[in-house]
């Protein structure tokens, strides 16, 4: 569970976040809409204790993150996608983790398995393409099992089939009573991939609905609502399908969906 309330962020003089509020609950994948530039990122690191707001408060499970004794364990997030030493292998970055977070050794291989990156889990991960880089930063994700996970645009460099994946291993994580948010601005991948949608523009709230309503406002179509509602506040228009690709090809099919549990 996760809960924003008055959440407010300034860079300068450029408010990145202008009094934010929602809350996630388990079970439902929520994603989080908005052009690039409308404050997705700095939300994400806001929740994951990276940066302090100004002012209002956000808590995972009724505590800010930087109070969790095994955070690891509780929230996964992937906010970066080469967030590792380019000089440690896949596992080695892996086993790192798990050690650091009091994670069994044994967990590092089912990780590695799940995303897919088995025959290259002994490779330095500075090699790794950007597909590969989102695969392993998935499974630092997933490492600690946590009931919680973040993914600031998890489908960057993969291939139309690695991102039929990712759909479905968020979907799963939900369906197992996660926490699921997932941050986009591809309008298309959210309408298949997520339940619920906060919706975002230049820092402030523009909806909080589920997919289902938000695309009744503009008879069905997502795109026309979600336009419709950012208005300005977009940075990106529906005429520039550029803005709408799902990054380079990476060299892995899909993976296996999770197996762990989450009551």
């Amino acid at each position: 569970m996760i809960e924003a309330s008055g959440l407010t962020k300034r860079y300068g003089a450029t408010l990145a976040v202008d009094g934010l509020s929602f809350g996630l609950r388990p079970g439902v994948v929520t994603g989080f809409l908005g052009p690039n530039g409308s404050g997705k990122s700095t939300t994400m690191r806001l929740i994951m204790g990276l940066d302090y707001p100004d002012a209002g408060t956000v808590t995972v499970g009724r505590q800010p993150y930087r109070r969790l004794r095994w955070p690891l364990s509780e929230v996964g997030a992937l906010l970066e996608a080469k967030a590792f030493h380019p000089g440690r292998s896949a596992r080695a970055h892996l086993l790192a983790l798990a050690a650091a977070g009091g994670i069994g050794r044994s967990r590092v291989g089912e990780v590695i398995r799940l995303v897919g990156l088995e025959s290259v889990a002994g490779k330095r991960a500075g090699t790794f393409s950007l597909g590969m880089a989102q695969r392993l930063g998935i499974a630092a994700a997933l490492l600690g099992d946590p009931a919680v996970l973040l993914f600031d645009e998890p489908v960057n460099g993969l291939d139309p089939e690695g991102v039929r994946w990712i759909r479905m291993l968020m979907r799963s994580l939900a369906a197992e009573g996660r926490t699921v948010f997932v941050s986009s601005h591809l309008i298309s991948e959210m309408a298949l991939t997520a339940d619920r949608l906060i919706v975002i523009g230049r820092g402030r709230l523009l909806a909080d609905t589920t997919v289902t309503e938000l695309a009744a406002r503009a008879g069905g179509s997502l795109e026309e609502a979600f336009f419709g509602l950012a208005g300005e506040s977009a940075e990106f228009r529906a005429s520039e399908p550029a803005d709408f690709r799902a990054g380079a090809p990476s060299e892995f099919q899909a993976g296996e969906r999770p197996g762990r549990g989450r009551s």
